[in-house]
Order: structure tokens, then C-alpha cells, then sequence
């Protein structure tokens, strides 16, 4: 599975074929349609082993830090490391894998377009923690820093895909955190 994730990855949705899918998972047509009845489906499955390896430094990034500022922050930092690896297609699959398409694959956008608002959904839990802990601000507008340091986020993967250095994403994370509230 391992192998059509990153093929999904690297090729988004639309990009990635039957063929690309057989030949980079070591098994033939009828295996794959018998295992997991269409490319959807195994698109699908590939996206939720996205996110239990891949999303791992959000979920900690999140989890581990002692404040919300510093659990954005590492949240930030944490994936552009990720996404600046040589290793693998750089960027997140879950932002970059289909943002536009053909009308007939609405739902695998669909997919995605919920997948990334439970990110956003899990990073606005984490910065009421935060005013519950006294380190946010009562009055901090809990749904705009949710929605504007995930911007960021998806944002980072476009650069990183576009080739920026993980210096140029570290500049640009600098700069959000500026727009942390201080009050």
C-alpha cells in the first residue's frame, strides 16, 4: 500500500492510472479490482495510510507542546521538515493530491476537502486548549487563527512541491507566527 500511496502522491488522483497503480504495488489488474474493487477505493486507503504515517507530526506537534503558540509552531515546522525530504514527493498528499479534476471525481475531492477541514477542525480543539489553559487569550478569534495557520500549512506544501528550500518555508513560518495574537 505503501507504493500506491506514493504514487498517488507524486502523481495526483487524476495523474495516477490503473497501470501506474499495478506496476508500482507488484500486482496485476484483476488483483487489484478483486482486493479493492476500483482506483477510488485504493485511493482511499492510501490517503488513510497518509495519514497515519505522514500525519503523525501534526498529531504530536499538537499534542506534545506545552502552549498553542508552540504547538502551531512546531505543527508548521514539523511538516515542512516532512515536506522538503528528499525522500518521497515533497508537499502533503492530502492538499496537492486533487484540487481540481474532472466532474466524475467530485467525491475523491470531496474526500479530501473533508479530510483537510478535520485538520483544521483538530488544530481549533487544540487552541481552545489553549484559552482553557490560560495561554490564548479569551477574546483570540479561535475559527480565524484555526482557518489562517491552516492556510499556511497547505500553503507550505505548494511551496515545498514548487521546489522551496526548507529555509524559504522556515522564513515563511516566522512570518505567520507574527500574526500570533498577543493578547
Amino acid at each position: 500500500m505503501i507504493a500506491a500511496m506514493r504514487t498517488f502522491w507524486a502523481q495526483g488522483y487524476e495523474g495516477t492510472s490503473i497501470q501506474n497503480l499495478v506496476a508500482a504495488m507488484g500486482i496485476n489488474k484483476p488483483s487489484l479490482y478483486a482486493t479493492f474493487g476500483c482506483k477510488e477505493e485504493v485511493f482511499r486507503e492510501a490517503v488513510e495510510l497518509y495519514d497515519r504515517l505522514e500525519g503523525r507530526a501534526t498529531t504530536q506537534s499538537l499534542a506534545e507542546a506545552a502552549t498553542a503558540r508552540e504547538a502551531v509552531e512546531a505543527m508548521l515546522l514539523a511538516n515542512a521538515r516532512a515536506y522538503t525530504e528528499t525522500e518521497g514527493p515533497r508537499g502533503c498528499m492530502i492538499v496537492l493530491s486533487s484540487l481540481l479534476g474532472a466532474p466524475e471525481n467530485a467525491g475523491v475531492r470531496a474526500f479530501l476537502a473533508k479530510n483537510r477541514l478535520d485538520g483544521e477542525a483538530a488544530l481549533r480543539a487544540r487552541l481552545a486548549e489553549g484559552v482553557a489553559q490560560g495561554d490564548l487569550a479569551p477574546s483570540a478569534d479561535l475559527d480565524r487563527l484555526a482557518a489562517f495557520y491552516t492556510t499556511v500549512l497547505e500553503g507550505l506544501s505548494i511551496q515545498a512541491r514548487d521546489g522551496a528550500s526548507a529555509e524559504k518555508l522556515r522564513m515563511i513560518i516566522d512570518a505567520a507566527m507574527l500574526a500570533w495574537p498577543t493578547d
